[in-house]
């Protein structure tokens, strides 16, 4: 079986610079560790336990990104959402920015994020 991997997805359509990128993209892989109860389900204790495996993915707008969300969510697989508050860009607007799937399995994982543009 192939080790798990996360994926992060950022919004490509806001612009961001590539600093509040890279920040919005490790806020949603921290957060979806920190919100896991532990013991940690065996594909993100694996994860954790080896390479940690992250590839990152595009989406164009704000509806792409809940989708993926909302179908991580639907197959039971460990993802998080980000919304950040407008504090440096947005212009005050709380805004979603990234989803992480998965620490997880490809099997589990690929069926949502496999056709996603790399960033």
């Amino acid at each position: 079986m192939p080790a798990p991997k996360q994926v992060i997805v950022l919004r490509k359509d806001l612009g961001m610079r590539k600093g509040k990128m890279i920040a919005q993209g490790a806020h949603a892989s921290m957060k979806v560790i920190l919100d896991q109860p532990k013991p940690y389900p065996g594909p993100m204790q694996q994860w954790l336990d080896g390479t940690f495996t992250k590839v990152v993915v595009s989406v164009q707008s704000e509806e792409e990104l809940l989708a993926v969300y909302q179908q991580a969510q639907n197959q039971g697989i460990p993802c998080a959402l980000i919304q950040d508050i407008g504090k440096t860009e947005f212009s005050g607007v709380p805004t979603y920015t990234a989803v992480a799937v998965g620490p997880d399995y490809p099997e589990k994982i690929d069926p949502i994020t496999g056709e996603l543009k790399l960033l």
